[in-house]
């Protein structure tokens, strides 16, 4: 025999103020469709154009993108940006410490320095330093004011790569003091003081404690001066370096396609530009470990996780589905 079955009581209704008798309605935003509806269409206009218009000549784009010229050219504007960014960001370390040091002569110098150079233009000071010779014909070693022991002729001593060397290294200087002189004052200034209770060296301090910590505050304002600066250094075709930009005026200006070479150069400055993007990213993640101690993926994990996601996915898919056995009721009498 089967037992009676108990009935359920009856459902009371939701009181009229409950949450659960609501009716939930999703939001909508039709001035954020709109305005992505019209971007997406602008997008597709320009892509279109770019597609499309023959004065672009994609033809004499192709030609000339990897050609050897261009390519020697690009191998210039990266010398130029390698050698500004390290011996700007030594001098500037040097300078930001001179503004941190006590000495009032110090601080008065690095001041006076960084207010110069920040206020001269940088093709001024390039055309400054291509025409040193007409300064000064030579340039020697001796006593300050005092006889002078050696000397060589200025024009062969700094040339005209030396010469932008120069007015872009001074120039990134001025900059950099400022850049490396924000982060350490970001640094808290208790940790000084603690490595001083224990004995540590002022310039061990600076060295372990002080610039680990302020990297993080330096690396993005830096990666952006770099950033810059390679692009910074079209300004160098008034002295007639064979530097990307130069280039590519010399070569437009025998065939006349202007367009598409200068098409060639934006191609590579953006290609330059995306690699020290990347370069800038992971350095900042590098220094981002004492912070933060589970920093988010990278775009390369993250891509790896939607493939391994996927394939767990479509493995789960392409299995057979075992179907499951019906429990017998219990407690039901045969």
């Amino acid at each position: 025999m089967r037992p009676p079955s108990r009935s359920s009581p009856p459902a009371t209704p939701p009181a009229p103020d409950d949450p659960a008798s609501l009716t939930v309605v999703p939001a909508r935003h039709p001035a954020r469709w709109a305005a992505a509806v019209t971007v997406l269409v602008l997008v597709a206009q320009f892509t279109h154009g770019l597609a499309t218009n023959p004065v672009w000549e994609w033809g004499v784009f192709r030609d000339y993108v990897l050609s050897e010229t261009i390519v020697r050219a690009v191998w210039v504007t990266l010398q130029l940006t390698a050698y500004a960014t390290v011996l700007g960001f030594l001098l500037g370390t040097v300078l930001a410490f001179m503004r941190l040091s006590r000495s009032p002569v110090l601080q008065t110098v690095a001041w006076t320095y960084i207010w110069i150079f920040r206020s001269i233009p940088m093709i001024v000071q390039l055309v400054f330093w291509f025409n040193l010779s007409a300064l000064y014909t030579e340039l020697g070693i001796g006593i300050p004011f005092g006889p002078v022991f050696w000397s060589v002729d200025s024009n062969s001593l700094i040339g005209t790569i030396g010469a932008a060397v120069i007015g872009l290294t001074l120039h990134q200087a001025a900059y950099a003091a400022e850049i490396v002189r924000g982060g350490v004052v970001s640094v808290d200034h208790g940790q000084l003081e603690a490595a001083a209770a224990l004995g540590i060296p002022r310039l061990r301090q600076i060295r372990r404690i002080v610039l680990p910590q302020a990297m993080r505050a330096i690396l993005p304002t830096a990666g952006n001066e770099i950033i810059g600066l390679l692009k910074g250094t079209s300004v160098v075709y008034v002295m007639s370096i064979g530097e990307l930009f130069y280039q590519v005026q010399v070569i437009y200006g025998r065939n006349g396609r202007v367009i598409p070479l200068l098409l060639v150069a934006t191609a590579w400055y953006v290609v330059l530009t995306s690699l020290l993007s990347v370069a800038q990213y992971y350095v900042e993640r590098r220094y981002a470990r004492g912070a933060d101690r589970t920093p988010p993926p990278t775009p390369v994990q993250r891509v790896r996780r939607l493939v391994r996601g996927l394939r767990a996915a479509a493995a789960r898919r392409d299995r057979p589905v075992v179907p499951l056995k019906t429990p017998e009721p219990v407690g039901e009498s045969r």
